[in-house]
């Protein structure tokens, strides 16, 4: 073996957050017991794309003894990797971060009763006891039932999404600015139903990384469509300019939908 220039991570430093995974195009870098691990030696060409990628700087580039890197080898691993079943769990081991088709869950989680009676004059309603000031009434005042949640997946960040998750195979895919949904009322009747969603904000996170993200999605899941919504504002129209670099990257002809909404929820 040859000294050259490898990557190495620090198992102290590493949280798991599974960021820089993507960012190697070798798949020399996984995810294993809740830390980054280089998967082989051999699948690692030291050039560093990686580095930028950990918020706890616990990746760098050395120099040791190591076998050649292989780009044939490293080739076969990837492809591998893509036609692997997904994983129950995000890289991350984040419980919270498991992939969920939330479309199969038919067991309903009764509504919570909570008892106001005892409560003081001027006290707000407690984190577990949702204000309603504007309750949904029928024609003769009666209650209605609240309106059934739409969304069918989980996680929702398109940073956390994997793209081999099963709930997007052969979907019509939405990509949804953070802001939509507080702006559009009817936005779980109207456009979520029945459809998965990934959610960004394309001013304030790394449009590479929604790019890379994207692309990786586009070429693993087979997606049938992709209908962005953004809001009207400037900035929010970086959404498409992501959807477009990402068809481009991953030479996918999947048609391409464009909505946007206004600040006053209006689909314009």
């Amino acid at each position: 073996m040859a000294t050259r220039k490898i990557v190495e991570i620090d198992d102290a430093k590493c949280n798991g957050c599974g960021l820089c995974v993507p960012s190697c195009a070798e798949g020399a870098i996984q995810i294993h017991g809740g830390k980054a691990r280089l998967v082989a030696d051999v699948y690692c060409d030291g050039l560093g794309a990686c580095l930028g990628e950990c918020p706890q700087d616990a990746i760098r580039v050395i120099e040791r003894e190591a076998v050649d890197f292989d780009e044939e080898a490293a080739k076969r691993h990837v492809a591998a990797l893509r036609a692997a079943p997904p994983e129950k769990q995000l890289p991350c081991g984040c419980p919270g971060s498991a992939v969920r088709n939330l479309q199969l869950d038919v067991l309903a989680t009764p509504g919570k009763s909570v008892d106001t009676s005892r409560r003081a004059p001027g006290v707000s309603p407690g984190i577990d006891e949702p204000s309603t000031p504007h309750p949904r009434v029928d024609a003769q005042g009666s209650p209605l039932p609240a309106e059934p949640s739409a969304l069918g997946n989980w996680p929702v960040q398109l940073r956390l999404v994997p793209p081999n998750a099963p709930f997007l195979r052969g979907a019509d895919l939405l990509l949804v600015a953070d802001c939509v949904p507080f702006a559009l009322a009817d936005f779980h009747r109207r456009f979520l139903a029945g459809r998965p969603v990934v959610i960004g904000c394309p001013k304030l996170d790394d449009g590479q990384q929604y790019v890379e993200k994207l692309a990786a999605i586009l070429t693993a899941s087979g997606v049938k469509s992709l209908t962005v919504l953004h809001m009207e504002v400037p900035c929010c129209t970086g959404l498409v300019r992501i959807a477009q670099a990402a068809k481009q990257a991953a030479g996918s002809d999947v048609p391409l939908r464009d909505t946007t909404i206004s600040i006053r929820g209006q689909v314009l």
